[in-house]
């Protein structure tokens, strides 16, 4: 079962899945998948065309995730 977290309902938690890593609306693809692919050079196009099962709205999701994420303190 996908569990949204609270703040973003399109990113999933599941610890069967994927190692417990933040997935996209309970499919096997994570958010770090898809940062990667961002980072890498492709667009969103062209990772909507390799992964069907995204939509467009899914990368604004992730968005506010990594940004969330990288305001975090990490160190005391």
């Amino acid at each position: 079962m996908s569990t949204a977290t609270n703040t973003h309902p399109r990113i999933t938690l599941e610890p069967e899945k994927l190692g417990g890593k933040p997935c996209i609306r309970g499919l096997r693809i994570s958010v770090q998948d898809v940062l990667s692919y961002l980072a890498s050079g492709m667009t969103e196009q062209q990772i909507l065309d390799e992964f069907p099962d995204l939509e467009k709205e899914d990368f604004q999701a992730v968005y506010r995730f990594a940004a969330e994420v990288a305001g975090n303190r990490f160190i005391g």
